[in-house]
């Protein structure tokens, strides 16, 4: 199995500045995508920003210039480096990781349990 833990949210001000983290553990052989999701209440989850082994990364159009997301890929860990934070961005922030567990094997989508993330003043 896989584990996704993510770590980092909180309440900061409009404005501010969040780093959320999470890593995979487990029985991973590959992996081929990594990535941040959010949802606010009463909303879809939606993609904020992912990355795939090609090289490829994408953001959500509401968060260009504002987030990055850098990894370590050592450590199986990803980041999502929030600034310039604004209240429209609170929401349940969810990693998320395309593994594959084994040689030959298949890849699965995995989650990390979700963490919480407001911007308020």
């Amino acid at each position: 199995q896989v584990q996704l833990v993510e770590s980092g949210g909180g309440l900061v001000q409009p404005g501010g500045s969040l780093r959320l983290s999470c890593a995979a553990s487990g029985s991973i052989f590959s992996i081929n995508a990594m990535g941040w999701y959010r949802q606010a209440p009463g909303k879809e989850r939606e993609l904020v920003a992912a990355f795939t082994s090609g090289g490829s990364t994408n953001y959500a159009d509401s968060v260009k210039g504002r987030f990055t997301i850098p990894r370590d890929n050592a450590k199986n860990t990803v980041y999502l480096q929030m600034n310039s934070l604004k209240p429209e961005d609170t929401a349940v922030y969810y990693c998320n990781a395309n593994v594959r567990t084994r040689w030959g094997g298949r890849y699965d989508y995995y989650w990390g349990q979700g963490t919480q993330v407001t911007v308020s003043s």
